[in-house]
């Protein structure tokens, strides 16, 4: 039997953690068992849909690096691949349930549905639909109709049955169908079917041989078993994945940082370290190793490794792993990357050569936790005027001023400034005025920089030439004497 595993999210604005785990380990699955990985947009919801919102979504996708190989963009035989696109076919398997008996047709309005809850939940009963319109007869129904009632189609769910499934992740589940509210709704009064009934129909015919998806999603399988069952389809295999909680084990939400896709993203997290975070949420490789590229993770995947208890979202794992990734990851590609960083900042990134950028990002990548702070550590290199920090000026005095302007008269005869003749100028310049240690290094620094701390001075202005050492030295000096006098 060929794997094939489908990803379906409902376009709603973002793509949350939680959704893009699932659809990673949809095309783990996929590809580890050289299956088909298909993206099906659920887009019947059509208060709240919008292109842009299923823009999103592939966005979010290839920035991950998760590529389908069947739905939008791409086609495939078993399309089309939004259910906006595919109400004729819903209508065909709805009329194969009338045909068969298995549906009727429910005039309750909302009002009566929530007495009828209240008085339940009054007596202690777990809410259900009672079946108050299984058996009206057509003038009954004709009435209802005269009155401007649009009716619902509901689903009968048989009596005494237990629903029973083998989950690929939480192993035996048995639901009775006491426990299932009663007749669901598998079309909505405006003639739109709705979730549980057009995903059996999406699912059995793109011929989807597994189900992954959150457990949440528990409380429907029963629901659409019995749906497969009623239109003689083959049921998937499933598997539902454990929650994502926060380090308070609370559900992931916006109080715990960053939960959707574009944020990390903005953020300046690098897909892949985020996508083999992702892939750890929930499972382990048995080696243990946990820096891994898509192709390893892929070849380590199994479903039946994935933990059946929720999994934690780590941000300080997160981070460690990105700066991981950020330390080795090609110069020139981090350097595309960093750029629109820099631009977003307020540079004019057409004034700098891009193979020197690539030797100050090489300089800062270790200080980067995520790639929005480049503007912050590369400033050092790109700004030639800029104000020193409080600290730093409280630490000048007359004799500290003295160890920069003299630094400037042996930096100003130097023919080349490099790593070696900057050496030689603080050396010169210390045994002259005999300072040394603190007295002498710190007041060059801040005079090249604005701070008292940062990347390695012979560094910096091996990077920056002579030119532009002199233009802050000078600079430096001039912010100083002003703020002490």
């Amino acid at each position: 039997m060929s794997v094939r595993v489908r990803f379906a999210p409902s376009p709603t604005g973002f793509m949350h953690v939680g959704n893009a785990r699932t659809a990673l380990f949809n095309y783990l699955f996929a590809k580890h068992n050289n299956g088909t990985f298909v993206l099906r947009i659920e887009d019947t919801d059509t208060e709240r849909h919008s292109e842009e919102a299923v823009k999103v979504i592939y966005e979010a996708l290839k920035w991950m690096g998760l590529d389908w190989d069947e739905g939008p963009e791409k086609g495939g035989e078993y399309g089309p691949y939004r259910q906006s696109e595919r109400k004729e076919i819903y209508e065909k398997y709805i009329n194969i349930l009338k045909e068969k008996g298995l549906v009727y047709e429910c005039f309750c309005t909302k009002e009566e549905l929530d007495a009828m809850r209240q008085e339940q939940l009054a007596k202690g009963l777990p809410p259900r639909y009672t079946g108050k319109c299984r058996h009206l007869t057509e003038e009954e129904k004709e009435k209802l109709r005269a009155e401007g009632r649009k009716p619902v189609l509901r689903f009968k769910v048989p009596t005494g049955r237990t629903v029973t499934w083998k989950d690929l992740v939480k192993g035996t589940i048995a639901i009775n169908s006491e426990q299932l509210g009663g007749d669901f709704v598998i079309v909505r009064s405006n003639g739109m079917p709705v979730y549980n009934f057009v995903v059996v129909i999406d699912d059995a015919l793109m011929k989807i041989t597994h189900v992954i998806r959150g457990e949440d999603h528990i409380s429907n399988t029963p629901k659409q078993i019995l749906l497969y069952e009623a239109l003689g389809f083959e049921t998937p295999e499933f598997a539902h994945l454990p929650m994502i909680l926060g380090e308070d084990r609370s559900k992931l939400s916006k109080r715990h940082g960053s939960t959707s896709v574009a944020e990390f993203k903005e953020k300046g997290y690098l897909p892949e370290a985020f996508t083999n975070f992702l892939a750890l949420l929930g499972w382990y490789p048995k080696d243990g190793k946990e820096i891994l590229s898509m192709s390893e993770i892929i070849e380590r995947f199994d479903i039946k490794d994935v933990n059946s208890s929720p999994a934690i979202f780590n941000f300080e794992k997160l981070n460690w792993m990105n700066k991981e990734y950020i330390k080795n990851y090609d110069l020139k590609e981090l350097t595309k990357l960093i750029i629109p960083y820099l631009e977003k900042a307020g540079y004019e990134i057409e004034n700098f050569d891009f193979n020197w950028l690539t030797k100050v990002v090489e300089a800062t990548r270790d200080y980067l936790t995520v790639l929005s702070e480049a503007p912050q550590y590369m400033e050092t290199f790109l700004k030639d005027e800029f104000e020193i920090e409080e600290d730093a000026l409280n630490f000048m005095n007359e004799e500290r001023l003295e160890v920069v302007k003299h630094f400037v008269e042996k930096v100003s005869q130097l023919e080349e400034l490099n790593a070696e003749t900057f050496k030689k100028a603080v050396k010169e310049t210390g045994k002259e005025l005999k300072a040394k240690g603190k007295n002498l290094f710190m007041p060059i620094r801040i005079a090249l920089t604005g701070k008292m701390k940062g990347v390695e001075l012979d560094i910096l202005v091996s990077l920056l030439g002579k030119e532009r050492v002199l233009k802050r030295l000078h600079h430096a000096i001039s912010e100083i004497e002003r703020r002490m006098s």
